[in-house]
């Protein structure tokens, strides 16, 4: 008797626990958020991460975490993202912190700053190296929280009409540049002019600008910049390795239950793997339909190169005895980067070095 009675109030407790499985999945709360990013739809992978995010988020999420991306100018354009997320006009945004230096220096260093981090040693720095540490104390002063989601790599120098054979040619030319790199150029003749990504083929190609500058060959051929200018250089020396960030409202991120912050999180993880890997796929190839195409690849000269150095070294003494937040970031990230430069001559730049002379 007391077998039967014991069998019975242990299927009472299993079928119990087979019930309340489904109760608790349905009193998980629903959250939609709205993202908002700065990159047009065309550009598949820059815009793409953001997707990615959604996409992951949703899944893990059994759909109960759900976002949708908004490309530039759906809700607001593409350089104000970072004030739509701060206003809680959209709970998250993606986007290039280097728009916004003009409200202060410090948010540029959170994507790329002349002659820094390469997309590795940007991880590093992030992940283990307490970069997300130092930044994010930044920029929860402004109420918003940034999460790393993509690199581009080391991009390309830019779109010219004309040759760049010295520092004089540089002067009077007005050249679309993002971010820190402006005040840089400035300083060598240039007149910098900041255009949202979709923006840029309509003022290169009624001569607005002289010049411009985006990511590298994959989102420059489909935006078509070969067509209207000739020359193509590089390197990109103002963005070695630029980071693209999801940004969440402080008080958005923290009405997240745990889970639903941990998905964000990972997602956000796949998200960044997801640009450089594609990026890294689809250069090489659009590279070479250019070229083909008529494009003129050309590196920037030595003199001009070491101009522009010297130029950033008095731009990061001006800003740093301007701004204590951007001296403590600047501090922390170029000291990070003075053992990754001695680490990669090691082996890393050694063994690229020897693959490119000998699969010349």
């Amino acid at each position: 008797m007391q077998r039967r009675n014991f069998l019975g109030k242990a299927g009472v407790g299993a079928a119990a626990g087979v019930l309340a499985a489904p109760a608790i999945v349905r009193a998980q709360p629903t959250v939609r958020w709205r993202l908002a990013s700065s990159f047009p739809k065309s550009l598949d992978t820059i815009y793409g991460a953001a997707e990615v995010v959604a996409r992951r988020v949703a899944q893990i999420t059994n759909n109960k975490f759900q976002i949708t991306v908004h490309a530039a100018g759906e809700i607001v354009p593409g350089l104000q993202v970072l004030d739509a997320v701060q206003s809680g006009t959209v709970e998250a945004g993606h986007t290039a912190l280097y728009y916004y230096f003009g409200k202060e220096p410090s948010w540029a260093v959170a994507t790329a700053i002349p002659f820094g981090l390469n997309a590795r040693q940007y991880n590093a720095w992030w992940h283990h190296g307490g970069g997300e540490k130092i930044f994010n104390e930044f920029a929860r002063k402004s109420g918003v929280v940034a999460f790393l989601n993509g690199n581009t790599g080391a991009q390309m120098g830019g779109w010219f009409r004309k040759e760049i054979n010295t520092v004089e040619d540089l002067k009077g030319l007005k050249f679309r540049v993002g971010g820190f790199a402006g005040q840089v150029l400035t300083k060598l003749g240039v007149v910098p002019q900041q255009i949202a990504g979709g923006d840029i083929y309509p003022a290169l190609e009624k001569g607005t600008i002289d010049a411009a500058e985006w990511v590298g060959p994959y989102d420059d051929e489909k935006l078509g910049f070969n067509k209207v200018a000739k020359f193509y250089y590089y390197p990109g020396w103002w963005e070695g390795g630029p980071a693209l960030h999801s940004i969440v409202n402080q008080k958005a991120l923290d009405a997240l239950p745990p889970d639903f912050r941990a998905a964000w999180e990972a997602a956000n993880e796949e998200g960044n793997t997801f640009m450089m890997s594609k990026y890294d796929a689809g250069n090489p190839q659009a590279l070479k339909r250019m070229v083909a195409s008529g494009t003129v690849l050309k590196a920037f000269p030595r003199p001009v190169m070491e101009a522009c150095f010297k130029a950033t070294q008095e731009v990061y003494a001006e800003t740093t005895a301007k701004s204590a937040e951007f001296k403590k970031l600047h501090d922390h990230y170029f000291g990070f980067q003075r053992d990754q430069i001695l680490w990669f001559r090691v082996t890393e730049n050694t063994f690229d070095d020897f693959m490119a002379s000998a699969r010349r």
